[in-house]
């Protein structure tokens, strides 16, 4: 399939298409089964209980990937924005019964893909061979980012738990000021309590002299 050309360069930010050419990406579309579509904010592109045979590519907009906990809390499990993917794992393990959902955070730009034929023994084209160690690399990734989350979660106090946030977030940007990809209702489902005490902490926290901030921008002071 053929997409617009405005978005080639995020499909090349993506780890998945990471040193194709254009043409290489367009034939890597037509490996992956490509379909294009555009979901309306607050618009479900999966739903949990539902396999899923696609993983998305996000070429433009913000989706947030969401999993309830046995009380029916929202979780949120990872905010995608342009390049990033998400459904990778479950659609190659071929999860029966998804525990997770999507939404579109903002109006979206979803590329569909199915790495179905990319595994299969007469793939052997170096095309297929770049797209293979891409995608393992993807799902490598994929693990880091789940173990920062869960080195998050484990922590007991909401205040601990923003620190090792935090912390990486500061790491990430090479600096002690740094922006969070989330709204405070978004980021208060992130670190697994509500937005009221989420307020609160950060507010203690910068009359503590820990951390400055004005909206989803942060500097850390000690």
């Amino acid at each position: 399939m053929r997409i617009g050309s405005e978005y080639y360069k995020t499909l090349r930010k993506s780890r998945l298409f990471a040193g194709l050419k254009e043409t290489e990406i367009e034939e890597a579309l037509k490996l992956f089964g490509a379909s294009f579509r555009e979901y309306e904010r607050g618009e479900f592109l999966h739903r949990a209980g539902e396999p899923l045979k696609k993983f998305g590519l996000l070429a433009a907009g913000t989706v947030n990937v969401y999993s309830d906990d046995i009380y029916g809390n929202r979780m949120l499990m990872a905010s995608v924005s342009p390049g990033g993917t998400f459904g990778e794992a479950l659609c190659y393990l071929k999860v029966k019964d998804s525990p997770m959902y999507a939404e579109a955070a903002e109006q979206v730009s979803v590329l569909w893909l199915s790495p179905a034929r990319l595994f299969k023994s007469d793939s052997g084209e170096k095309l297929a061979e770049k797209l293979q160690k891409n995608f393992t690399a993807l799902l490598a990734y994929r693990t880091l980012a789940m173990n920062d989350h869960i080195q998050v979660l484990t922590k007991l106090s909401l205040r601990d738990k923003l620190i090792t946030y935090f912390a990486e977030m500061s790491r990430q940007a090479g600096s002690s000021t740094f922006t969070v990809p989330f709204d405070r209702e978004t980021m208060a489902s992130y670190l697994g309590t509500n937005r009221s005490a989420l307020s609160r902490e950060l507010s203690r926290m910068k009359n503590d002299g820990m951390i400055d901030f004005y909206k989803n921008s942060f500097r850390l002071l000690r």
